[in-house]
């Protein structure tokens, strides 16, 4: 099969099955429909992979297809351009959305074949997006990806909340959407370019003026909201309480990681040349810590199961945007290892979440003191993954960690270590805390009376017919699956030189710019590889020491923290009035969106228009 095939193949593969389950399903038993989806998605799985290797074999590393008659060099086109991180994000994605259908085998009786299409819906989104060359193009599955988050977010519209969080979902991501439309309007009439090389080339001839970078600023927003970077993050949390078990699993996984791509992608390819490189590392690095200090804080002040892994979702985005901030190799790698490592463990967790609910009818770990006491085999799974979470080697985590804190250190952030096992610590901490209490009954039975801010998890409706007595093996299966894989991901030799000339190619903006031309350009010089180090293990081992003893000091603060003194009550009213933040109202989270903007201006836009 030709290689350039295999991307219209991704992404029409699931558009063809989510079409045939949505004709055939409501007659078809549920085994059939289930086994439909599955293997669509392993097809996709397939394809995705021929394609990696497709691009990683090409001479410039990058396949680029073009679709509906147009070719290269023209200022409008449909063209599909794959690189080893491209391919690599798409393979992710659809080998979470066959984890998370597997799980869904027990899950949701009355969904019929409509989940099972959406999720295939969503897939080819995905995909479509992460392999779209045009900017155009990019919104356009943007907007199908989101089209159908909302859907699945609001899924089960029986219960009001399941509506009021994919209202915030769709308004804030919408809205955000649409403020990047804006910013490729701008672009393109300054330039009278779409495509990203084409741009590329065309900003080249435009010196970094006002509407230049304000175009730039405007087409970021939508990504940095999708990818929940402070202060875009509103609505993660709300989606993640609310949305199906399954579908959490490729928002944390790797959707709000797409957000990510969208943005480097756009930042390394189009405006690479035009704005200053250190302003640029400068900016992200900011938003970068500020991201990962207030998603780690958040995260250990949860009780709900969900909204605290959400929480942690937005802790670890911090870091992967401070390490694709640096925007060299060494950092790209790392980020991009770290991503996949997360994807495992993060994917492996929400699935524990629902299976706790689905077994005790709730997802409140205070409520859930000592329910699990006779389980067996998840409470270790969900010990190890909150262990991996917090960079214990040798799990892929734990490396990506290692080798994006060395980058982003040697990058200009000497502090950067600290800031990494701090945020990875923190937010193992709440998760080894949340089993301990869940599985074991440590620490003592705290107050179920709570501050206003808080969110309990004990009204959350199982998503099966009935309280299952035990966990069925197509739900433990991807559970077990997801962290061999992000246990894999550390271990094996060849991984952190495949990730480093992946990141080469990624950041080769020639061999891009090339194969979306249909010329030939000369391959980059093979980068270093870096892999696990002494100091990596010793930080990754602090970090989960780190984490135990936080989870134990969480556990028994009563005792460590009687009586309360000055300082704990004034820290008390602080974390109160940020919680407070959080309203869960839609005008307050886009009042937020519109500070982000600002915020990307004076960041990014305020440096180069003084220079």
């Amino acid at each position: 099969m030709a290689v350039s095939v295999l991307a219209p193949l991704a992404v029409g593969v699931p558009i063809v099955g989510a079409c045939l389950l949505l004709v055939v399903g409501r007659w078809a038993p549920r085994p059939l429909v289930d086994w439909t989806a599955v293997a669509t998605a392993a097809a996709v799985v397939v394809l995705d992979v021929l394609l990696l290797l497709g691009s990683a074999a090409a001479p410039a590393g990058h396949v680029a297809t073009w679709l509906g008659g147009w070719g290269p060099g023209g200022p409008l086109g449909i063209a599909l351009v794959a690189d080893p991180v491209s391919a690599g994000a798409a393979v992710l994605a659809a080998a979470l959305t066959v984890a998370a259908l597997v799980y869904t085998w027990r899950y949701l009786d009355s969904a019929e074949a409509h989940f099972h299409a959406l999720l295939l819906l969503f897939l080819a989104g995905m995909t479509g997006f992460v392999l779209s060359g045009d900017l155009f193009d990019m919104f356009v599955f943007f907007e199908l990806m989101g089209a159908v988050a909302y859907a699945l977010t609001g899924f089960r519209v029986e219960e009001p909340s399941s509506v009021q969080g994919a209202l915030a979902f769709g308004v804030v991501n919408s809205f955000g959407a649409y403020v990047t439309l804006t910013g490729i309007g701008v672009l393109y009439a300054q330039t009278g370019q779409l495509g990203l090389a084409p741009l590329a080339v065309a900003l080249q001839e435009h010196p970094p003026g006002a509407v230049v970078v304000g175009g730039f600023v405007l087409v970021l927003t939508g990504f940095c909201v999708k990818a929940a970077i402070v202060p875009f993050h509103f609505w993660l949390d709300d989606a993640h309480a609310v949305a199906p078990t399954p579908v959490c699993v490729l928002f944390s996984g790797i959707m709000v990681e797409l957000g990510l791509y969208g943005v480097f992608r756009v930042t390394t390819t189009v405006f690479g040349p035009v704005l200053p490189e250190a302003d640029l590392h400068r900016a992200f690095l900011v938003l970068g810590t500020l991201t990962a200090l207030l998603g780690a804080l958040l995260c250990f002040l949860q009780r709900h199961l969900k909204r605290l892994l959400a929480y942690s979702t937005i802790a670890h985005v911090g870091l992967f945007v401070a390490a694709f901030g640096t925007l060299d190799p060494a950092g790209t790698a790392g980020g991009a290892l770290y991503v996949a490592g997360h994807a495992a463990v993060k994917s492996a967790l929400f699935l524990v979440a629902g299976s706790i609910l689905d077994r005790y009818g709730s997802v409140d770990e205070i409520d859930l003191h000592g329910a699990g006491r006779r389980a067996r085999l998840l409470p270790w799974l969900m010990l190890l993954a909150g262990f991996a979470l917090a960079g214990l080697p040798p799990f892929g985590a734990g490396l990506g960690k290692a080798v994006a804190e060395e980058a982003v250190a040697e990058a200009g952030a000497p502090w950067a270590p600290v800031l990494f096992v701090l945020v990875s610590a923190v937010t193992g901490a709440a998760v080894l805390r949340a089993a301990c209490r869940i599985y074991f009954g440590l620490g003592s039975r705290p107050d179920k009376d709570t501050a206003r801010e808080d969110t309990t998890g004990s009204g959350e409706e199982a998503e099966v017919g009935g309280l299952l007595q035990r966990i069925p093996a197509t739900m433990l299966a991807p559970i077990v699956v997801l962290l061999a894989g992000g246990l894999v991901l550390g271990v094996l030799p060849g991984v952190p030189a495949a990730f480093a000339v992946a990141a080469g190619h990624f950041l080769d903006r020639a061999g891009y710019l090339a194969a979306a031309f249909g010329t030939v350009a000369a391959p980059p010089a093979p980068p270093a590889a870096s892999g696990w180090t002494a100091s990596g293990v010793a930080l990754g081992l602090v970090s989960a020491v780190l984490a135990a003893l936080l989870a134990l000091a969480a556990l028994y603060r009563d005792r460590l923290l009687h009586p309360p003194g000055p300082g704990r009550r004034v820290g008390v009213a602080a974390v109160g009035r940020l919680r407070g933040l959080h309203s869960g109202h839609i005008g307050d989270y886009l009042t937020w969106l519109l500070v982000g903007v600002a915020l990307l201006a004076v960041l990014i836009g305020v440096p180069v228009l003084l220079r």
